[in-house]
């Protein structure tokens, strides 16, 4: 099973984007589940969401503390914790940020697997607005290999409509652009 805990903020995405990788495994024939943890906030506060996903039935509906994969979809969060916590030692760590694996890591004191792409820049400059969900999947993507990037566009389409495209190409942009640092 791999598990994936998604942080940002509210307004973000990380929820959506928690289900569009659960939506795009079992649509390729696998198990999976997608759940937000979250009380009273507001857009802006932070936010985590998890999914699961594996070969066989998922019986488990706990949060998740000891993650595969960590997506951090707002840069600022590095600066108020330290969303790494918990990652597995074969884990990866995946971030939206212009700062390199280098100061990431000394920032974090983290050891592991990285995988870093600007995806404020290329969400901005595709789709007008700082929203790194979908960019981020693409991220997720390129760094775990858990789906294939064509494996994500139906539920794109099925999700955002008539602006699926443009989210289609944001995802493509970061899988392309995420740089991976072991």
């Amino acid at each position: 099973m791999i598990e994936m805990r998604f942080h940002g903020r509210g307004g973000q995405g990380a929820v959506t984007s928690a289900e569009l990788v659960a939506q795009a495994a079992i649509d390729t024939g696998k198990y999976a589940t997608a759940f937000p943890s979250f009380g009273p906030e507001r857009r802006g506060a932070p936010v985590v969401a998890f999914a699961r996903v594996d070969e066989r039935p998922i019986r488990l509906r706990s949060k998740i503390y000891n993650p595969d994969v960590v997506i951090v979809l707002d840069p600022s969060l590095l600066d108020i914790a330290n969303p790494a916590q918990g990652i597995r030692d074969t884990g990866i760590l995946i971030v939206n940020t212009t700062h390199s694996a280098e100061a990431i890591r000394k920032q974090l004191n983290y050891k592991g697997r990285l995988a870093l792409v600007d995806a404020g820049r290329i969400a901005q400059e595709v789709l007008g607005l700082p929203i790194t969900n979908t960019t981020m999947v693409g991220a997720l993507i390129k760094g775990t290999e858990l789906m294939t990037v064509e494996a994500l566009k139906e539920p794109f389409n099925r999700r955002f409509g008539k602006i699926a495209p443009r989210n289609i190409e944001a995802m493509e942009r970061a899988w392309k652009e995420t740089a991976i640092s072991a």
